[in-house]
C-alpha cells in the first residue's frame, strides 16, 4: 500500500491511499483547483480517485467538494448518514453518496474499510482503517478527535501505518492569545489530540505491527514540527521501536510517498 498527505492542517486535509487497486482520497478540504495542482506536481491524475471518504463536516475536511463532484461526477462519496446529511446541507451534494453505517465493515476494490466513532464536535465523526488482503492496513484515526477511544487504540494496535494527529503542545496552546473558550475547546474530550497524548496512546499500545507513523493535523499557531516529533520519538524509544518511519505532515505541500 501506498499513502501520501496532499494537505494537512487547519487550512485543509487531503489523504491519498493506494491499494487493492484503487486510489482513495480521504477528505477534500482544499480547493478542487488545489487538489488538482498538488496532485498533478505530484504525477497524479484526479480522474484516478475511485472514492472519496469523509471523515467529518468540517469545512477544512470537506472545502472542495462541490467544485470536485461537478468535475467528477462518478467518483462515489462515502460517509455516514449524519455526516452525508450534514455536508449536503451546505454544500448541496446530495447525489453521488455511498452512506455506510459505523463500525460495519464493506468492500472498495480489493481493500476491506472499516469505521469506529471518533470523539469531535462534529455530527457523526469517524476514524478509518483500510487494508489489504495481504494484512497490509493504515490507520486514519480521524484527524481531528479529542481522545484516543478504545476503538482507536484497538486500530492503532493492529495497523502497519498510522496517520495520528498530533495536532498541539499544551503550553503553547495554553499560553496562546486565542480565547479560553477556544482553548478549552481544542482541549476537550470532543477536540483535539496533544503531541501528549498522541504519544502516550502509542506507549499503552506498543503496536508490533506498527511500520510507519505519519503525525497529521499540526496546528500553525500551538504546535511546531519538531515538538510533535520528539514527543513521538521518546515514546517509540521507550517501547523499543525506534524502527518505525515516523514523519511529520505539512499543511503547505505534498508529503512524500509512503510505501508499506
Amino acid at each position: 500500500m501506498k499513502i501520501r498527505a496532499i494537505g494537512s492542517g487547519s487550512k485543509g486535509n487531503c489523504y491519498l491511499v493506494r491499494g487493492g487497486g484503487k486510489l482513495l482520497l480521504v477528505d477534500c478540504g482544499l480547493s478542487c483547483l488545489e487538489l488538482t495542482k498538488r496532485m498533478k506536481a505530484c504525477g497524479l491524475d484526479p480522474t484516478e480517485i475511485a472514492g472519496v471518504f469523509f471523515t467529518h463536516d468540517h469545512v477544512d475536511h470537506y472545502r472542495g467538494l462541490e467544485t470536485f463532484h461537478k468535475k467528477y461526477p462518478s467518483v462515489p462519496l462515502y460517509a455516514n448518514g449524519n455526516t452525508a446529511d450534514a455536508i449536503a446541507a451546505v454544500t448541496g451534494v446530495e447525489d453521488g453518496w455511498c452512506v455506510f453505517e459505523t463500525t460495519e465493515p464493506f468492500e472498495v476494490g480489493g481493500l476491506s474499510v472499516n469505521t469506529f466513532s471518533t470523539p469531535h464536535d462534529a455530527a457523526d465523526s469517524v476514524g478509518y482503517v483500510f487494508e489489504e488482503a495481504e494484512g497490509e492496513s493504515v490507520l486514519f484515526s480521524g484527524t481531528d478527535m479529542g481522545v484516543m477511544t478504545v476503538a482507536a487504540k484497538e486500530a492503532l494496535a493492529r495497523c502497519t501505518c498510522a496517520v495520528l494527529e498530533s495536532n498541539h503542545d499544551s503550553v503553547l496552546l495554553q499560553t496562546s492569545d486565542r480565547p479560553l473558550s477556544l482553548k478549552q475547546r481544542i482541549a476537550g474530550r470532543c477536540g483535539h489530540l496533544s503531541n501528549d497524548q498522541a504519544a502516550d496512546a502509542v506507549r499503552e499500545m506498543q503496536p508490533s505491527r506498527l511500520r510507519m507513523l505519519l503525525l497529521a493535523h499540526l496546528s500553525q499557531e500551538c504546535n511546531a514540527d519538531y515538538l510533535a516529533r520528539e514527543s513521538m520519538e521518546r515514546a517509540l524509544k521507550e517501547i523499543g521501536r525506534t524502527d518505525v518511519q515516523l514523519a511529520v505532515l505539512t499543511q503547505e505541500e505534498p508529503s512524500d510517498c509512503y510505501e508499506f
